[in-house]
């Protein structure tokens, strides 16, 4: 009897255990979650109105919000409207003490909300936004993360196009830095601090590319503002992005050294091909022109003189140059064949007068007397005859020696000094200056901006 009572004692408590256990595995914690979030967040226990307390529960100390962010992409860089779009997924972390609950041994990690207007937000905004919007698709990408210890975790992914002041004179040699600033709308530095979250505050993405800009580096910063109500907590990340310099040499740098050395050919032009050079020259200047046009067309106008400026400025020049050019060669010809006309007339009129001359001397000595004698002079040089030293002399100085002539003088000498070639030597020295001069203005272009870009790196 005392055996039997005995086993059945064990059998008792074997049985109590089991279904102590049982219960324990079909505990329900969603209907966990569900009883916390109404014991805390219940009708009058709590007000999302009021603000958290500052540390430590201390009423008097502001609230701590710590801010970070994973950068998505950046769609684009506008340099007329001054402009960038960004997605990012933005996060806010604080602490609300008002927010704790029982984690259930550590089964409970934390609860989940979908909607923000149930627990206090910080009153964050972006001060240079100019347009935003949430993302909805398939749900509204936002949710809040409620932790035991009274920690709120905020996260939404948001897409924004930012104002971003730019500075052109370097431009397309250019860096621009782009800040994302993010500042509290009504509450002052008393009640709430942003600051950045330690260790890895601003996160990018991997392979992130962007078609005409290359994102060097950022930098996390504070901005705090001052006005006539108060002070107010800002944070601010500075992008800094470098302008990608081989597309603008292919599109803008190449085909306008092209142009300019194509306006050189009507230096190699006969003068005489008067519509081959007109056409070349007038082509190449409108082309060179609509060139402009359209590089300008794409950027804001500004009050100061950017580097594109003075390269599609000096190649204008060229052109234009060139086509000066032969309208002087035109004129140096024309001018010296009038010249050589007038020339040949004064020959030919002085040729006629000779002749005219020459045959009234004739009939002068076939009128005169036949008994006439003339006086004829000795052909040989008598030893003292002044008159035949002093030819003598002049001979001497004559046939002296030239001196011997320049390089320079040497081949220009290759073109005589006449009236009508004058428009070949121009032809011949502009072949020579016209790439020189733009040479040079290559070597002092590139120097000077590449050294002010490096300058611009280092600070």
């Amino acid at each position: 009897m005392g055996t039997g009572h005995y086993f059945w004692a064990i059998f008792y408590f074997t049985s109590l255990c089991s279904a102590s256990l049982a219960n324990n595995a079909k505990i329900n914690f969603r209907e966990k979650e569900k009883k916390v979030l109404d014991q805390i967040l219940g009708a009058g226990k709590y007000d999302a109105r009021i603000r958290p307390s500052g540390i430590n529960g201390t009423a008097n100390l502001p609230t701590l919000v710590q801010v970070n962010m994973f950068l998505r992409s950046i769609s684009k860089i506008d340099d007329y409207k001054m402009e960038y779009s960004v997605q990012l997924t933005f996060r806010e972390q604080w602490t609300d003490e008002r927010l704790k609950f029982d984690d259930i041994q550590g089964r409970l990690k934390y609860l989940t909300l979908t909607e923000a207007n149930r627990v206090w937000m910080p009153d964050l905004f972006f001060s240079n936004e100019k347009e935003g919007h949430f993302h909805n698709i398939i749900m509204p990408n936002v949710y809040i993360r409620i932790f035991p210890n009274g920690s709120v975790l905020y996260s939404i992914r948001i897409s924004l196009t930012l104002a971003c002041p730019m500075n052109l004179k370097l431009y397309p040699l250019d860096r621009q830095i782009c800040s994302l600033r993010m500042a509290s709308y009504g509450w002052t530095t008393n009640d709430l601090v942003f600051l950045w979250k330690e260790g890895d505050p601003v996160q990018v993405v991997k392979n992130l590319h962007l078609p005409r800009f290359t994102l060097e580096k950022f930098l996390t910063d504070y901005c705090n503002s001052k006005t006539n109500t108060g002070e107010y907590s800002c944070l601010k990340v500075d992008l800094l992005f470098k302008r990608e310099f081989s597309y603008y040499l292919i599109q803008i740098y190449i085909p306008c050294c092209m142009l300019v050395i194509v306006s050189w050919v009507s230096f190699w032009l006969d003068q005489g091909a008067v519509p081959a050079r007109v056409s070349l020259g007038v082509t190449t200047l409108l082309t060179m022109a609509t060139q402009t046009s359209g590089i300008n067309a794409s950027l804001p106008p500004v009050s100061y003189t950017k580097a594109i400026d003075v390269w599609t400025g000096v190649c204008l020049t060229f052109v234009f140059g060139a086509l000066l050019e032969f309208a002087l060669v035109n004129y140096a010809s024309r001018s010296g064949l009038n010249k050589a006309n007038m020339h040949k007339e004064n020959m030919k009129k002085k040729r006629r007068d000779l002749e005219q001359a020459s045959l009234d001397a004739a009939s002068d000595l076939l009128d005169t007397d036949s008994n006439a004698t003339f006086a004829m002079k000795p052909l040989v040089r008598h030893p003292g005859d002044p008159l035949a030293l002093e030819k003598l002399r002049q001979c001497e100085v004559h046939m002296q020696p030239p001196k011997r002539p320049s390089c320079c003088k040497t081949w220009l000498s290759k073109f005589p000094t006449r009236q009508c070639s004058r428009s070949k030597r121009i032809d011949v020295i502009s072949r020579i200056t016209f790439p020189l001069v733009f040479a040079l203005f290559n070597l002092v272009y590139w120097s000077t901006y590449l050294f002010r870009e490096e300058e611009d790196e280092t600070f």
